[in-house]
């Protein structure tokens, strides 16, 4: 993308390694943190000889601390009008932000770093589902070896005491904070946001905002049902997931591995486990994946459909069972009746360990999913 585009943004959670990995692969770019204070003045002071002394490649790192600067990086990008020349990072999606998108409009490319996905820690983990779940995916953890129940109090105590506060200037941060828990305790569910905003204490309204805070800061991941009337895909209503488990787990209690097979949650939390490394695998190959899940008023529900274009549809049920069941096929023989005009690749991801085929169905054992989400 620096080939082709003036400005590349790398968005993502925060502590999700964007910072390491830029100054790791771009070492003849100069790098500024504008979390520093000093940074920030002089670039205030005098945005335009800032930019003209700093050189045509340089990295803005939490680029979302200095908003007035993106419409100069526009003026001098293109009088320049050459590729490569700006690399911004930030833990929130600044690109949100109206001025900004406006600024920067067709001469971005979009770009998200999150926390490892399953692919980039082969041989660094049990390779089990559970420890994966329990565990999460973010870098520190498997840097410092740290215990998962020691990072994620942190790093949720942290995330809300600041980039909330920043972000949404919210005074009672203890009604956020549960409404954070609320939210994990939805995991992997239709998302009915009365219900939400009254087990929190909140208005709809309020609601709504604090859901978009997650999305934009990268903790919750919001999937829209599939329908090939995409008006309907605006209004009816989301299913609510997290981007880490290990997050979501940390928000639920579990304190141990062991902890997760007898907890509610659950089946969820493996669901939420395939759709994540799903979302996580395609942005990091750098594709935006089309995913949304499937429901019917007559109750057929397909826990995940990848839109691959033209008509063609790959539709996933995803099932925490180790021994397989005939129910597990149950939906994904139905679909046919509700989808005359669409190809459908139908495929059964289990924690079992037998890789076969019925009928048009493939049956993957979970571990063997890897393969399949990279191509």
């Amino acid at each position: 993308m620096l080939k082709k585009f003036p400005i590349v943004s790398v968005t993502g959670p925060r502590q999700s390694g964007k910072t390491t990995m830029l100054k790791w692969e771009f070492t003849d770019y100069k790098y500024y943190n504008l979390e520093r204070l000093d940074y920030r003045e002089m670039i205030s002071a005098d945005p335009i000889g800032f930019l003209k002394s700093a050189g045509s490649q340089v990295i803005f790192d939490e680029a979302q601390n200095v908003p007035e600067l993106f419409s100069y990086i526009q003026v001098i990008s293109d009088e320049r009008n050459i590729p490569g020349q700006y690399i911004l990072s930030g833990s929130q999606s600044f690109l949100l932000n109206e001025k900004i998108s406006q600024s920067l409009a067709g001469r971005v490319s979009v770009n998200n770093l999150f926390p490892f996905d399953i692919n980039e820690l082969q041989g660094k983990n049990s390779n089990d589902y559970i420890d994966y779940i329990f565990t999460g995916f973010y870098p520190r953890i498997y840097d410092k070896n740290i215990d998962p129940v020691d990072f994620y109090p942190s790093y949720l105590q942290t995330y809300i005491e600041r980039d909330v506060r920043t972000l949404k200037n919210i005074e009672n941060l203890s009604t956020f904070s549960r409404f954070l828990f609320l939210c994990a305790g939805r995991v992997g569910q239709i998302l009915n946001i009365s219900s939400l905003a009254n087990d929190a204490g909140v208005s709809v309204n309020t609601a709504k905002a604090w859901l978009s805070l997650l999305e934009a800061s990268y903790i919750i991941y919001l999937l829209k049902p599939y329908y090939n009337n995409f008006n309907k895909r605006l209004i009816k209503s989301p299913k609510l997931y997290f981007y880490d488990t290990g997050v979501a787990a940390s928000l639920l209690k579990i304190t141990t591995a062991d902890m997760l097979k007898n907890h509610f949650a659950y089946g969820h939390l493996f669901e939420n486990l395939i759709i994540s490394e799903i979302i996580k695998t395609k942005k990091h190959s750098g594709k935006n994946p089309s995913i949304y899940y499937w429901r019917e008023s007559n109750g057929i529900e397909i826990d995940c459909i990848i839109d691959n274009g033209n008509n063609k549809i790959t539709a996933l049920e995803i099932k925490a069972g180790e021994t397989f069941n005939s129910s597990f096929l149950k939906n994904l023989k139905k679909i046919n009746d509700q989808s005359e005009n669409i190809r459908i690749d139908k495929k059964l991801i289990y924690t079992g360990e037998l890789s076969t085929s019925i009928s048009d169905i493939e049956i993957i054992p979970w571990n063997n999913f890897i393969l399949f989400i990279k191509n």
